[in-house]
């Protein structure tokens, strides 16, 4: 009878062993990869290292340093910047001051404290090196530290304007969302618009690639596979409207985020093992 009873309770835990096996092989089956924050945080890193090489355009064309003028009407700073502008040193410095209280620029963002630009010679001239530090800087209520780093390459055989890009920035999200770190390095060549006195007709294409950390903590690789391009007619600047990049957060499927075909909107599409996520760009 001992005997017996001892055979049942092993066939039996055998059984539930069994089960359990099949259900955790079941549920690692069925889990599905959905997640398209890391996706949402590196384009929010993208955009604002982007938006800040706009600025320093802007600001470039806006003075001495330079010698374009850009309508206020299609500009990104508007009338919420106050431009101050030191040409006596050997490098010439730009500082881009928003003020202590939030305003809306003409892309839409809101912008508070400041950015300084420094300046090795004319926006334009090739080697000129600009370097881009926020100060106190908030967008949309993220805080914004680090710098980057703009080196003019001249024009290329396309007898395009080529800028060479690095950057490391954090920034620290809003409403305790926690932070994003951004180190890359791109190269953005100026399509249209270099030859024109208006801002709203420019175009650029980016390439490049960028390594970080999320919001929650965890690291990836980006790499754009397709350029990335910058309209930046007014109503049109604030996001990529087309391109391809890969993003791989560490121990994840690749992300494909594509933003398009060229529309002026905040749409984008995340690819996850084949499947297609529509996101809305931060």
């Amino acid at each position: 009878m001992k005997t017996k009873q001892l055979t049942f309770g092993i066939v039996t835990i055998a059984f539930v062993c069994a089960g359990i096996f099949s259900s955790c092989k079941k549920k690692g089956k069925d889990e599905k990869d959905t997640d398209t924050s890391a996706a949402a945080d590196q384009s929010l890193a993208s955009t604002t290292v982007n938006d800040m090489t706009n600025i320093s355009d802007e600001a470039g064309r806006n003075n001495s340093v330079s010698s374009f003028r850009t309508e206020e009407s299609t500009s990104i700073l508007g009338s919420c910047a106050t431009l101050t502008f030191d040409t006596l040193a050997a490098a010439k410095t730009v500082t881009v001051n928003f003020g202590a209280t939030n305003c809306v620029g003409n892309d839409g963002r809101n912008r508070r404290g400041a950015i300084i630009l420094n300046f090795t010679g004319r926006y334009r001239d090739s080697l000129t090196v600009i370097t881009v530090t926020p100060q106190n800087y908030f967008v949309n209520d993220n805080q914004v530290t680090g710098y980057k780093s703009i080196t003019n390459k001249g024009h290329n055989a396309a007898h395009h304007l080529v800028y060479d890009i690095t950057a490391n920035i954090r920034i620290v999200k809003a409403n305790n969302g926690g932070t994003v770190t951004w180190q890359s390095t791109r190269q953005r060549e100026w399509t249209a618009g270099e030859n024109t006195f208006t801002w709203a007709d420019d175009m650029y294409s980016i390439t490049g690639s960028a390594s970080g950390s999320t919001a929650g903590g965890n690291s990836f690789q980006s790499v754009i596979t397709s350029p990335l391009i910058r309209n930046m007619t007014l109503g049109c600047r604030k996001y990529f409207t087309a391109g391809t990049l890969v993003h791989t957060p560490l121990g994840k499927a690749p992300r494909t985020i594509d933003y398009g075909n060229g529309a002026c909107d905040d749409l984008a599409t995340v690819t996850i093992n084949g499947t297609v996520y529509n996101i809305t760009l931060p």
